[in-house]
């Protein structure tokens, strides 16, 4: 197998994508460091949930400080780079820290990978940089535009991360994936807000904008894509879209929870909930040609089944009660 004895570093692997990518990397026979960002409290975030924890390393640190990036990077052949701050509400109100974490951290993890000869990048973008489509679907040739900080900022870290294989022929791959969903999402993304107040026995669901509409794309798909971009030499140098090529909206995608959840729940608009006017994202589609093209993936999993596994998880009531369903979190 091809990653069976490779060494390889996931940062941001205490987060939603990152954990379930550790668990697959794990169970192809690598070798794992995984970064989870340092704390007092010595938590290592989802990781601590993962069955595969004694057979990874855990190190704990920070990709805004360039030294740490270097050290924890020596002797590793493959870097997959999904450490970052995504949370678009935040993004209002502290955009600097989108900067340091998404820019900064990107610039330390390329120069590191640089110094110390790794083998080969794969850093993650984001469909938020496509902002509303232009055109659908959408493939790597649409404009980007920046609706908010946060899709700024990851903009920025995508032309940061391509500098380097530009300049300095890193081997680096950039994979866009599309709207992702799955156990242990952040209650912050509106699948996991849904379930989470409907498995709860909340009655009313305060929501913002339902009409806009998405590619949504089970978690253990998203990884797929990361691993089949870090196997293709095709894919150095590209920056390749990771998705499912179906469209629907935020509004049929919770019918279709509460179809399945067998829920009454009614749902309100919350304003406090919308985005602002010009930064609302109203469209995002797939074209998921060019990862086809290259690696042959397809997803595996429809929107129906990625979503009774993502009920069936939030349901455990060991699982529900890490979530605050009752507070609107950003």
């Amino acid at each position: 197998m091809y990653f069976q004895g490779k060494k390889i570093l996931v940062t941001g692997a205490d987060g939603f994508i990152g954990s379930h990518l550790t668990e697959c990397l794990a169970a192809a026979g690598a070798r794992v460091k995984a970064l989870s960002y340092y704390n007092s409290f010595n938590s290592w975030g989802w990781l601590e949930d993962i069955a595969c924890l004694d057979d990874i390393e855990v190190v704990s640190g920070d990709v805004r400080d360039p030294h740490f990036c270097k050290h924890i990077s020596k002797d590793i052949d493959i870097i997959f780079h999904l450490a970052a701050l995504i949370a678009i509400p935040y993004s209002y109100i502290a955009p600097d820290s989108y900067v340091d974490t998404n820019v900064k951290g990107t610039l330390n993890i390329c120069q590191a990978a640089l110094e110390n000869g790794c083998q080969r990048v794969i850093h993650t973008s984001t469909s938020e940089v496509y902002g509303t489509a232009q055109y659908v679907p959408i493939d790597e040739s649409h404009p980007l535009q920046a609706q908010s900080p946060y899709s700024a900022s990851k903009i920025g870290a995508d032309a940061m991360a391509m500098s380097f294989h530009n300049a300095f022929g890193l081997p680096l791959s950039i994979a866009r994936p599309f709207n992702t969903y799955g156990p242990r999402q952040s209650a912050r993304a509106v699948i996991p807000t849904i379930i989470t107040q409907i498995a709860s026995g909340q009655k009313t669901i305060k929501l913002g904008d339902v009409t806009p509409t998405r590619d949504f794309n089970y978690v253990l798909d998203t990884c797929r894509g990361f691993i089949a971009l870090a196997e293709s030499d095709q894919a150095i140098g590209k920056t390749v879209n990771i998705g499912s090529n179906f469209e629907i909206s935020v509004g049929d995608t919770l019918n279709l929870i509460r179809e399945i959840m067998g829920s009454d729940v009614v749902f309100l608009t919350d304003e406090q909930r919308l985005r602002p006017e010009k930064s609302e994202v109203f469209r995002l589609w797939c074209d998921n040609t060019q990862i086809q093209a290259l690696t042959g993936f397809q997803p595996a999993y429809t929107l129906q089944q990625g979503l009774k596994e993502t009920i069936d998880w939030f349901r455990r009531p060991e699982n529900l009660a890490k979530y605050k369903s009752h507070i609107y979190n950003v």
